[in-house]
């Protein structure tokens, strides 16, 4: 099994590290700044919809979701939806979380190219990412190279949709940073501290991109497509 091949925690270990300090810095990061109010007194949903108003995007709903940083657009619905302490927090965190989603609405009402990319790949990836760890784990235990081969191929599409999805995200929080500046909602030391928790959160995605790059790797070399051997 690849989880017990030590080549495996070689070429993808690094990324795991890096997945963990990511995730503890998103969250660090989040806290800290949660307890520095703006001046403006908007809370995230309000920061949202003034940015959404601003820019004349319309027929965006924003709702309220559960969990801890769960916060998402989804451009099939045109939804905007907004984790608790973000919904109705009136922090630099909660505000600049919030603002991060709504530059991914104002990516979608302007045609972002690399967001339409990864609309599309959204069912191709989730399918792949359904059939890869089976088709995977079947050929590694069985010595099935073609079972392994179909398996990197449905996962190269999941990992295909993490590359892309990387210039959709540091968009969306260079638009955040931009229009929270520019229409005087944040200012100063508030900004700089949305831009520590927008790098934070960015760092995940990184990590993500990695692990996923990194583990096709070792699944190319498994399958022999690398040099490597099914050994």
């Amino acid at each position: 099994m690849f989880l017990l091949d030590p080549l495996y925690f070689v070429i993808v270990g690094p990324a795991l590290l890096l997945s963990i300090i990511a995730q503890v810095s998103v969250k660090r990061t989040f806290q800290r700044f949660s307890r520095m109010a703006t001046a403006s007194g908007l809370s995230g949903v309000q920061a949202a919809a003034q940015i959404l108003r601003a820019h004349g995007v319309g027929g965006v709903r924003i709702e309220r979701a559960g969990g801890f940083l769960s916060d998402h657009y989804d451009p099939r619905g045109r939804v905007l939806r907004l984790s608790p302490g973000v919904f109705a927090g009136r922090s630099v965190s909660a505000v600049g979380v919030a603002a991060h989603e709504a530059g991914h609405a104002l990516q979608h009402a302007r045609g972002y190219f690399p967001l339409q990319v990864r609309s599309a790949l959204v069912p191709v990836s989730q399918i792949g990412s359904y059939l890869a760890w089976p088709l995977l784990l079947i050929g590694i235990l069985f010595g099935a190279l073609s079972l392994v081969k179909i398996g990197v191929v449905f996962f190269g599409a999941a990992v295909l949709f993490q590359i892309v999805t990387l210039p959709v995200e540091f968009d969306a929080s260079r638009r955040a940073v931009a229009v929270l500046g520019g229409q005087g909602i944040l200012s100063g030391d508030e900004l700089q501290g949305t831009r520590k928790v927008l790098r934070a959160a960015a760092l995940t995605y990184v990590a993500a991109a990695a692990a996923a790059v990194l583990q096709l790797v070792y699944f190319l070399l498994r399958a022999g497509l690398l040099g490597g051997g099914d050994d």
